[in-house]
């Protein structure tokens, strides 16, 4: 009964966290699927939605609910930005140049954001509440309300992917950027425009990662292998997919501790990619 009981708890903590890797896990996919490219600065862009959240609620008291908006809008903005003066002129060059130029532009901003914070650890002034306990199974008050937040954003992307004209034009995009020109569709549009989402997403993903651990300059970087390896297990560019890997890699990681020390718990995203590069290299829900 007691291995039952923990097993539980572990799988339920692992849904808690997967939903929270989800959102910047289908912001990397997101980014993918309409460029055609790896921008592994999305760690960075975590980090700035934490450092956002650590000055709209530590030094300015403001609510949760303000730091996800201040956040995505941030987060959004320093990434449509920087993909313009970094990223952009490098695309002709192909994918794998600029995914290498994402690695070197993930270094400068983090190197940004010690310069402004410094390297000290932060934190953000949060009441404490008592556990839940549902049949011995813990549950943080603030894993559920980061477990809504995570949900809400998803939700929120799903519905302007598939009900507003702004969605069918990044699917289109996606599909066929030469086509979609052809259409009267600004294919660089839509590209700036999902950059600004998918970086504002991984803000929020850095908000909510911010609410249960401290704050430092690499806190992106120490996420973005499962990120990675959630966005690969369900399909580069495949939203759906993404947070179907997010969730699987998630649970994986908290099971893992019952054979693993925790040390090795990272093991766990390679593996993930791993498995999918050689038996579903299209991932988990990508087509054939």
């Amino acid at each position: 009964m007691e291995l039952l009981t923990e097993i539980m708890q572990l799988v339920v903590n692992g849904l808690m966290a997967g939903a929270i890797l989800a959102v910047p896990a289908i912001a990397f996919s997101l980014i993918f699927a309409v460029l055609q490219i790896s921008n592994f600065s999305v760690a960075a862009h975590i980090a700035i939605g934490a450092y956002t959240t650590y000055v709209v609620n530590a030094l300015f008291g403001l609510p949760e609910a303000a730091a996800v908006v201040c956040a995505f809008l941030v987060s959004g903005s320093v990434g449509v930005v920087s993909d313009h003066l970094a990223l952009k002129p490098l695309r002709t060059y192909g994918p794998l140049t600029v995914a290498i130029a994402s690695m070197a532009l993930n270094l400068v901003l983090e190197n940004l954001i010690r310069f402004g914070f410094g390297n000290a650890v932060q934190a953000l002034d949060l009441p404490v509440y008592r556990n839940w306990v549902f049949a011995g199974v813990h549950v943080a008050p603030q894993q559920f309300f980061n477990f809504l937040i995570a949900a809400g954003a998803m939700v929120a992307l799903f519905c302007l992917l598939t009900f507003t004209s702004i969605g069918k034009q990044m699917r289109a995009v996606a599909d066929n950027p030469t086509l979609a020109d052809i259409k009267g569709i600004s294919p660089e549009q839509i590209s700036r425009l999902a950059v600004f989402i998918g970086m504002g997403l991984a803000g929020v993903g850095g908000v909510l990662i911010a609410l249960e651990a401290a704050i430092e300059p690499n806190m992106g970087f120490r996420v973005i292998l499962p990120v990675f390896a959630a966005a690969v297990l369900g399909g580069l560019g495949n939203i759906p997919g993404a947070v179907a890997g997010a969730l699987i890699i998630g649970v994986a990681e908290e099971l893992s501790l019952l054979a693993l020390p925790v040390a090795y718990r990272s093991a766990v995203g390679f593996i993930a990619i791993i498995v999918a590069l050689l038996f579903f290299p299209r991932g988990i829900l990508g087509k054939r």
